[in-house]
């Protein structure tokens, strides 16, 4: 029986295609393996969002491709949309391992991103065949087996769509949180993203189909399931919205709490936010802002200014109390002078935010802002990243101080080891926690199960540095263990 493992690059949405993924080698009874160990089969789940990113997912096949001669390994998500054909070149010539590459020395299997949920099936032709597995792939992918484009006419668009949302597992691999997609691709076309590019335009569950998925995440005692998509602020299903979804699912569940993926700006209304008050919503918001200059997020293409953004936060913490708002930051965009970037730093630390995704700006082939350029040079970008990732680092530890000695609901991540005595988990406001237990209550916390804790104090690293957890907690006195 041939071992499957993954490797995943990018956002929560590839996380959940690659939860899939081996969910689905699991179910054809293939043992699902860490990443490192030799595997017969090797995945390489893409993110295509920077030149950087490109670089890595580069460097990792043709490590992989060395460090394991007999393994075959497929290559799949937003860059292998975009570059197979470069990504195709990466295999050396076939030196040939006798009695493992019958099929002539193949094992590089580069499948696009889009057509990504045709690799559900693949596990059970496997299983059904005999051979190697580089013969097995090679035969498989000669198959047309590859889900269609999204057309534009919508009764087409509606039977298409549906592949994009097969990926539901059964059991998680990797995460003690549910994850569940209720929308792919975007409609917008801002100048500098190329993931728009590889995911084409937006589509979304329909609201029934997310609620029987929920359901099925509460029924299997999941204290929380995190709502993704490529853009969730672009959800529509006829009349509802993102705000008429979260209605929806949360009058037809009794108690999963959900958290949310990244919100754009412009999302963040009055209606919405009335939504986001509810209790079971995480108090955890992470806003896709890009830049705090108002001439910048024009070149961006953005359809927002920096007003937007002020009021927007101002909405979220109107409903929430002091939740833990994120967001993401372009440094050094294509005209971005020492005054635009000013603008952002500001805008930054007004909002106190509790983390800063900062990055810098990377130009990707085929999107308008490519023929800029990168005129901001290099070590300006750096220092620029440098500014607003102390900003974040100042911002979470202030963010974490402020909730010491209050109650949190936390959820438990991982499996502790054999009468740990500490369980990491994340709280409701999204801060890294290690939780006490008590003697003798150790191995009745199971993963993914929701505790009521007290917060106690910070996490403190060695010589300056950051710990693994921001805060440390006990359980609240109403806390239980689950005996089975």
């Amino acid at each position: 029986m041939f071992s499957f493992s993954v490797y995943t690059l990018g956002c929560k949405v590839n996380q959940l295609e690659s939860e899939s993924l081996a969910d689905a080698f699991r179910r054809e009874g293939f043992p699902v393996i860490p990443w490192g160990e030799p595997a017969g089969i090797l995945l390489i789940n893409t993110c295509t969002v920077t030149a950087r990113t490109d670089q890595k997912v580069r460097r990792m096949i043709r490590k992989t491709l060395r460090d394991n001669p007999k393994s075959c390994l497929i290559v799949t998500g937003c860059y292998a949309q975009l570059d197979a054909e470069l990504l195709e070149t990466l295999e050396p010539p076939a030196a040939g391992v006798p009695g493992e590459d019958a099929a002539g020395g193949k094992r590089l299997f580069v499948f696009p991103g889009k057509n990504k949920s045709a690799l559900l099936d693949l596990p059970r032709y496997i299983r059904e065949k005999t051979g190697t597995p580089a013969r097995i792939l090679e035969t498989w992918f000669r198959f047309p087996l590859r889900d269609p484009e999204i057309p534009r006419e919508p009764q087409a668009r509606t039977a298409a769509k549906e592949g994009l949302f097969r990926f539901v597992p059964e059991t998680f691999s990797f995460h003690s949180r549910g994850f569940l997609k209720i929308q792919d691709g975007c409609n917008s076309r801002c100048t500098f993203c190329r993931v728009s590019l590889a995911r084409g335009p937006s589509v979304s569950l329909g609201a029934e189909k997310v609620l029987e998925a929920l359901r099925a995440l509460e029924a299997g005692a999941y204290g929380e399931a995190v709502l993704t998509g490529v853009n969730i602020s672009q959800y529509r299903d006829g009349p509802r919205d993102l705000g008429g979804l979260l209605t929806y699912l949360l009058e037809g569940t009794d108690r999963i709490a959900l958290r949310l993926s990244s919100l754009e700006p412009e999302g963040v209304t009055g209606t919405s936010a009335t939504v986001f008050a509810h209790p079971r919503i995480r108090p955890h918001f992470h806003l896709s802002i890009q830049s705090g200059s108002p001439e910048i997020l024009r070149k961006m293409g953005r359809p927002y200014g920096p007003e937007a953004i002020d009021r927007g936060i101002e909405l979220l913490r109107s409903v929430k109390n002091d939740p833990f708002l994120a967001c993401d930051i372009i440094a050094g965009f294509p005209g971005e002078g020492e005054g635009e970037f000013e603008e952002t730093r500001n805008l930054c630390a007004r909002a106190g935010f509790a983390w800063i995704h900062a990055f810098p700006y990377s130009p990707r082939p085929g999107t308008a802002a490519w023929p800029f350029g990168s005129p901001v040079k290099p070590q300006d970008m750096a220092r620029r990243v440098d500014v607003l990732l102390d900003l974040a680092r100042r911002g979470r530890r202030e963010y974490a101080r402020r909730w010491l000695g209050k109650e949190v609901d936390v959820i438990i991540e991982g499996r502790q080891e054999k009468n740990a005595r500490q369980i990491p988990g994340i709280s409701d406001n999204y801060l890294r926690t290690l939780i006490t237990i008590p003697p003798g209550e150790e191995n009745f916390f199971p993963p993914g199960r929701a505790l009521r804790c007290r917060l106690q104090g910070l996490g403190e690293g060695k010589n300056g540095a950051p710990e693994r957890f921001d805060v440390s907690a006990e359980l609240a006195a109403a806390e239980k263990p689950l005996r089975r």
